[in-house]
């Protein structure tokens, strides 16, 4: 039996599903027994990866909370790409 609540789930922002599709995907993963998940949104999806939590925190109030924050760049095809990581936790 793996114990899912110990893992760490990334999700990375994408441009082909709604931002509606990628918070119930999180909560969806919380409901799972996820218990933190990182939430990533490189150059262009920055900002989705804000409205994603925005949504998150709408939904769920105390039932998530932000554990950390990070900003950074990675090359990626050789081209260095921004990106925003949202570290959050279930708070429920």
């Amino acid at each position: 039996m793996i114990n899912v609540s110990s893992k760490v789930v990334q999700f990375v922002v994408s441009r082909n599903k709604s931002i509606e599709d990628q918070v119930l995907e999180i909560i969806s993963s919380f409901n799972q027994g996820v218990n933190d998940v990182e939430l990533k949104g490189y150059g262009r999806e920055i900002d989705r990866a804000v409205d994603i939590y925005n949504m998150l925190k709408d939904k769920l109030g105390d039932g998530v909370k932000l554990e950390g924050v990070n900003i950074g760049s990675e090359v990626k095809e050789k081209r260095r790409i921004s990106y925003l990581l949202f570290k959050l936790r279930k708070g429920f």
